[in-house]
């Protein structure tokens, strides 16, 4: 299980397609286990399969195993950042907790983005979508047209850099992954394990909607601190809510000073044309 939250792993899945298994070496056999897709290279280990909870584990044992499964997926991180870079391709991180709003947002977005294309040539998108089950996320993103990579967990309650590694060699099999484009990456809903597990994004985009209440920033700081951009999500909900934006904002630039933060509603459309320009200056940076 992940030594960071407990989870479960075994259960990962791309496309519907279970990852080739087996052993590490006898090294560090019970700390992990490599998986590769059919077609695809071999990847690192994804993460330790020891009870990190488990009351008879010896602590100091515990923290090891903590800092192998991160040092693992921080090299692979390295390595996807590394590739992304090379390919000129804007990578972000969109994490949450359920029911945010992530996947409407991609929707939209998509949707403007392509808009948009047709008239000043924006680069291609593609996203990585990652849920414990079912595809209907990724369904959903491929109605508009883009390309859509579907990552089911199973138990674990988050992304690593592992699978994203496989989903980008899945995009790039079907040649869907173009250089200069832009790569959007949807976290498993979930505001704590997601902030441990850099996945060789640019950045990560947390966002917070009116309806989960002010002070997530501050229950859920590791989140909030790693993200580089605030998206505060369904404001057309706020005449209906006893909601605070000037409060939320405080607390979340208490975790993370200077936080930048878009106030957005895809009813409404406040806030998309500043979600573009963002989306767009990121990828004329990555382009150079």
């Amino acid at each position: 299980m992940c030594t960071t939250c407990g989870c479960g792993h075994g259960e990962t899945t791309i496309n519907g397609i279970a990852p080739v298994r087996r052993k590490r070496a006898a090294a560090t056999a019970g700390v992990g286990h490599s998986y590769r897709l059919p077609g695809h290279a071999e990847h690192a280990p994804t993460g330790p399969l020891g009870a990190a909870h488990a009351p008879d584990v010896d602590p100091e044992r515990t923290i090891r195993l903590e800092h192998d499964i991160l040092a693992s997926n921080d090299a692979l991180a390295a390595q996807n950042r590394a590739r992304l870079a090379a390919q000129g391709i804007f990578a972000l991180n969109l994490v949450s907790s359920p029911g945010s709003g992530k996947t409407t947002l991609l929707v939209e977005t998509i949707k403007q983005w392509k808009q948009s294309q047709q008239l000043q040539k924006h680069p291609a998108v593609a996203v990585i979508e990652g849920d414990q089950q079912t595809a209907n996320d990724a369904d959903r993103i491929r109605a508009t047209g883009a390309p859509a990579v579907q990552i089911n967990t199973g138990k674990g309650c988050h992304l690593d850099a592992h699978m994203v590694a496989g989903a980008i060699d899945t995009l790039a099999g079907e040649q869907a992954l173009a250089d200069n484009s832009l790569l959007l990456i949807e976290n498993v809903g979930n505001l704590v394990c997601p902030a441990a597990f850099d996945l060789g994004e640019a950045h990560k985009v947390a966002i917070l909607s009116v309806t989960e209440g002010e002070d997530k920033p501050l229950k859920y700081p590791d989140m909030f601190r790693a993200a580089d951009l605030m998206i505060l999500s369904k404001t057309d909900l706020l005449p209906y809510l006893d909601f605070d934006v000037e409060a939320a904002i405080a607390m979340a630039r208490q975790v993370r000073p200077n936080l930048e933060v878009i106030c957005l509603s895809t009813k409404t459309g406040e806030g998309m044309d500043q979600w573009l320009a963002w989306l767009k200056a990121g990828c004329r940076q990555a382009q150079q």
